[in-house]
């Protein structure tokens, strides 16, 4: 039922947004890919699926360039049917000491983009009679981190946005929900582990079993595809009734 739709995953040029792209991709399903960096790497994965790719780098931090990007989709796709808001950047800092522009700027990706994003893609929807909005938010969506607190601020937020959202279209057939991964190994994260190997004098393996034993009881990172395989579901006709879920992949990190 996917094949021929089209799916715009924001900060999707590597990590967990490149894995939805390319679950996505798998079903058929044309993607608009968005993002910092080399595009030309994952357009080329991307395409070699069989579907039509498609590129736009707007920085998410900007309502106007989110609308450009938008409107991008609608020329050259005909629209969005899947929405995937998956942009993110982490800044770590006591709040005393949180740089006011990184705070904002957490939010503004983190939270306000998904808003932007979902007001210019939903109108769409509706009036195809079909749509899939998934925000990925985070473990730190429903539980905190001490010196996380944009972070953790915005992706609370993000869960709330998710549940209202599904609350506005729950007659329809537009379904909102969220997924909520713990450790995934992004090159963000494969950052904190090479800090840590530093500071701790421990080999990089050790390092991410120390990382992984604070939190993840699974002592296993979940990974891209596993979020993709998620989103493909949540996509899927079984999924239909699924609403304004804040879904954990986790490793048990919730559940303690």
């Amino acid at each position: 039922m996917l094949k021929g739709k089209t799916a715009l995953v924001t900060g999707s040029t590597s990590g967990i947004g490149l894995g939805i792209a390319l679950a996505l991709a798998r079903e058929g399903v044309n993607i608009v890919l968005n993002g910092f960096g080399d595009a030309e790497g994952p357009k080329t994965e991307v395409a070699a699926l069989g579907v039509k790719v498609g590129y736009h780098g707007a920085d998410m931090s900007k309502a106007a360039e989110i609308t450009e990007l938008m409107a991008y989709a609608q020329r050259e796709f005909g629209g969005v049917d899947i929405l995937v808001n998956n942009a993110g950047i982490q800044h770590v800092a006591p709040v005393q000491d949180f740089p006011t522009e990184r705070w904002d700027a957490i939010i503004a990706i983190n939270l306000s983009s998904a808003f932007h994003t979902t007001r210019l893609a939903l109108p769409g929807m509706l009036e195809k009679g079909w749509g899939r909005i998934i925000n990925l938010a985070s473990v730190h969506g429903l539980v905190a981190s001490a010196q996380k607190s944009a972070y953790v601020a915005a992706k609370h937020g993000l869960v709330g946005f998710t549940k209202s959202v599904a609350l506005e279209t729950a007659t329809s057939p537009v379904t909102v929900n969220a997924i909520c991964p713990g450790w995934v190994l992004t090159p963000l994260v494969q950052k904190q582990v090479d800090a840590r190997a530093a500071a701790d004098g421990v080999d990089n393996d050790e390092a991410k079993r120390r990382l992984l034993a604070e939190k993840q009881p699974s002592l296993q990172f979940t990974t891209p595809e596993q979020l993709g395989a998620l989103a493909v579901f949540l996509c899927s006709e079984a999924a239909a009734n699924v609403r304004g879920q804040a879904w954990s992949l986790d490793g048990g990190w919730t559940a303690q």
